[in-house]
This record gives C-alpha cells, sequence and structure tokens, in this order.
C-alpha cells in the first residue's frame, strides 16, 4: 500500500494525485482469524496495530458495523493530557502520552499532534490547593506539572478574563505543557492505515449480532456478514458495551452509556494558544488549525445511546465558556455532535480478560477515551497476546467493582454520571 513520504507527495502533486492507493484494504472476511477485534474506533484499530507490531500477531480482523471511525473517535474535543493524580492511573495515561509523541513517525501518518498544553483553572484557593496537591503527585511520578499564577495565566491565554470582579475569579492553574490536542480522524486512518500494512483485514459495514461458543468458550462472531471464527475476541466499543457484552450473556455491568456533546464555532483568528478548562463549571476549550473554537462540558445527567445533542448542555457550556471568555459573545456556532460515553462506576478503565474464556473486554473509558487511545491499544493487545495483564493495565480488572479495588480519581462514589 506503500508509505507516505515528501517524495510521494511531490510526485503525486506532479501527476493530479492520480496515483494514491487506498489507505486501508477492506477485504471480505475471512472463515476464520487468530483474533477478531470488535470496534473500529480508535481502540480498536490501536489494539490491532500493536497485535501485529509488538507481538507479530497479523491473522486479525477489526470488526465494525459502520465506517472506521465513524464513533467516538471521530465525536470528541481532541484533548491529550495525562495529568492524574492516582498512581495506576497516572502512569497509564503518561505512557500514552510518550506514545503519542512518537505516534506519527510509528504510524508514518500525520496525526497532528500538537503538545499546546492543557491548562486548569482555579477559582477558590481550595480549588488551587487541590490542584497543587494533584501537581505533586504528578512530578513525583515523572510526569510534567506548574502551578502558575494569574499573572502567568494572562501571558499564557492574553484573551482571559482575569478581572478580580469576574462571576468566577481566577486564583491560578495548573498547567502541563506536554498536553495538547491531535487530529482525530487522522488519528482512526493512521492506525487502520498501519495496521493493514502489517496484513490486518479492516472489515466495515459488518455488525455483530451474536458471539459463537464451544464447550463454554468464545470462538466467534456471529455478523451481518456471516459467521467469523477466530481463537480470540476482543471488544472495543466503547458507548455500545453494554449491548454488545450482552449479546455474550453478560447482562449486569458496570457501565452506563450518556450522550457527551462537543461543539465547535466560526473560525477566527488566533486566540487561545493552548487547552483551557473552567474550574468553575465544566467547560474545556481550543482552537484548532482552521481557526473554530473546539468546546465540550458535561454530559447528559440520563442514559442514551443517541449521537444527537440538546439545548440544555448547549446553555451550560456557551455559559462557562462566557464566563472565562466574555469577548466571545457574539461569536456563532457553527455544528455539534454527541457522541456515546461508556461511564464505569469509579471513572477509570476496563481493560482485562472477560468472564468467558476467548472474551477481552476493553471499556469504561468515560471521558478519557481520546488520549488513552495509544496506551489502551498498546495495553489490551498485550492482555489479548499474554493471556495477562500488563504491569500497567494490571489495576483495570472488570471485578474490581465486586472487591473494592476501584480507582475513584475523582472521589465522587459509585455515580457513573459524576465522573
Amino acid at each position: 500500500m506503500g508509505r507516505y513520504s515528501v517524495f510521494s507527495i511531490i510526485k503525486n502533486g506532479l501527476t493530479g494525485n492520480q496515483g494514491w492507493t487506498a489507505t486501508w484494504r477492506s477485504p471480505a472476511p475471512k472463515p476464520s482469524y487468530d483474533v477478531i477485534i470488535v470496534g473500529g474506533g480508535g481502540h480498536g484499530l490501536a489494539t490491532a496495530h500493536y497485535l501485529a507490531k509488538e507481538h507479530g500477531i497479523t491473522n486479525v480482523a477489526v470488526v465494525e458495523k459502520g465506517w472506521l471511525g465513524s464513533g467516538n473517535i471521530g465525536r470528541n474535543t481532541t484533548i491529550v493530557r495525562s495529568n492524574y493524580m492516582l498512581p495506576a492511573n497516572a502512569h497509564f495515561y503518561e505512557w500514552s502520552m510518550k506514545l503519542w509523541e512518537g505516534l506519527s513517525q510509528d504510524l508514518n501518518y500525520n496525526v497532528m499532534f500538537s503538545q499546546r498544553g492543557v491548562l486548569n483553572l482555579a477559582h477558590t484557593p481550595g480549588q488551587l490547593d487541590a490542584y497543587a496537591r494533584r501537581g505533586n503527585s504528578m512530578r513525583v511520578a515523572g510526569i510534567d506539572a506548574e502551578l502558575l499564577s494569574p499573572e502567568e495565566i494572562g501571558k499564557l491565554a492574553p484573551g482571559i478574563d482575569l478581572s478580580p470582579n469576574a462571576r468566577f475569579p481566577i486564583v491560578g492553574g495548573l498547567f502541563q505543557p506536554r498536553g495538547g490536542t491531535a487530529r482525530h480522524d487522522a488519528v482512526a486512518w493512521g492506525y487502520a492505515h498501519a495496521a493493514s500494512e502489517r496484513g490486518v483485514d479492516m472489515i466495515e459495514n459488518c455488525e455483530v449480532t451474536g458471539f459463537l461458543f464451544e464447550e463454554g468458550r468464545v470462538v466467534g462472531v456471529q455478523t451481518t456478514r456471516g459467521e467469523i471464527r477466530a481463537k480470540k475476541v476482543g471488544v472495543a466499543v466503547a458507548g455500545n458495551t453494554s449491548t454488545v457484552l450482552r449479546l455474550a450473556g453478560l447482562d449486569k455491568l458496570p457501565i452506563e452509556s450518556h450522550v457527551l456533546q462537543a461543539f465547535v464555532s466560526e473560525p477566527l483568528k488566533p486566540l487561545i494558544d493552548t487547552v483551557i478548562t473552567f474550574g468553575a463549571g465544566h467547560l474545556y476549550i481550543s482552537q484548532s488549525d482552521k481557526g473554530g473554537l473546539v468546546f465540550g462540558g458535561d454530559i447528559d445527567g440520563y442514559n442514551s445511546y443517541a449521537q444527537r445533542g440538546n439545548l440544555p448542555v448547549i446553555e451550560d457550556v456557551v455559559t462557562g465558556g462566557l464566563a472565562v471568555f466574555p469577548n466571545l459573545a457574539r461569536l456563532r456556532l457553527l455544528r455539534m455532535w454527541g457522541g456515546i460515553m461508556d461511564m464505569s462506576m469509579d471513572g477509570s478503565p476496563i481493560i482485562c480478560k472477560g468472564p468467558i474464556e476467548g472474551l477481552y473486554i476493553n471499556a469504561g473509558w468515560c471521558y478519557g477515551g481520546f488520549k488513552a487511545t495509544p496506551a489502551s491499544g498498546w495495553c489490551f493487545a498485550h492482555t489479548i497476546a499474554k493471556d495477562a495483564p500488563h504491569k500497567l493495565n494490571e489495576a483495570f480488572t472488570l471485578d474490581r467493582f465486586c472487591k473494592g479495588y476501584v480507582l475513584d480519581e475523582k472521589g465522587v462514589g459509585p455515580t457513573a454520571r459524576l465522573h
């Protein structure tokens, strides 16, 4: 399928761009594979890539009910960070950050990773103390973190409202310089391209309708394109985890599905050079390379599988944005969309062998799915290949909710919508 390079760009530019080949192969499914990955989003594609690259397992099929990248990987606000406090989460997301830093070279595909930094605003002394604690935990784990004063924030984000009469005065913030953004669809395409080059089959428009069992073991899947058998089946379908695993007989999972909306404004001249989060509410905002402001906030408070939004959340998010940047009041909203979030009961992910032999589960990503894409795929591939978790994901078990070993990063208890 060829590698991308400056020479191929020049060659195709001089020949009318007629020589480009397909970015990935999408063949008819074979009767059987060594591994089937259900879900053609970022985590599923990353898993396939690392199975092939790190473990030499290339007889792999990625089965996607729609087109590759049609789910949450293309429906997010593109933020990448590793500013977590609990050790299990901190080390996992920092490994993801390190993979992000070399991802374009690894995939031979520009994922447009921009380390513009991530700034969490503090609006009370107590909140600033909590950020200092988190920042100290990060630094102990070898992760970059800086506590900023309002004056330093003003230099970093000149358009922000730092007036003492603001509704929510800014008293400081926690900054991770290595955080930033990446192009979400390019991440999906890059992983699909790299995995396909190593022999992985991308099977699109192929919905899983059931699982195949022999002697209590999962041995494949039933799909709208026929029966496909495999030695191992990994499920990475984000907000559809409950519905897909119900087909395997797993009716009770510690996961709720909620809609998370995202928004893009009309383009404007450069204003926000970093990623900024509002500490007195729930808002995160950055500016894309095209000039549009990309932002989001809270999930809907009720369970849903709809990939569309509603007006109350728009009002809430926009209000938060104007509290920080009043100069955006006349900006027009260009478009919006929704993604289905698989909210776990402690806000941390699940990457493990399933309770049924031959079944492996990747789920419970809450808000952390996009930034975790490389480490999620890397750890899930290791778990599938070795039949055992890597040290980085050994805490992300399904049975931790029964044993009480929860990873409650926010400290809000077993209430999925609060994570």
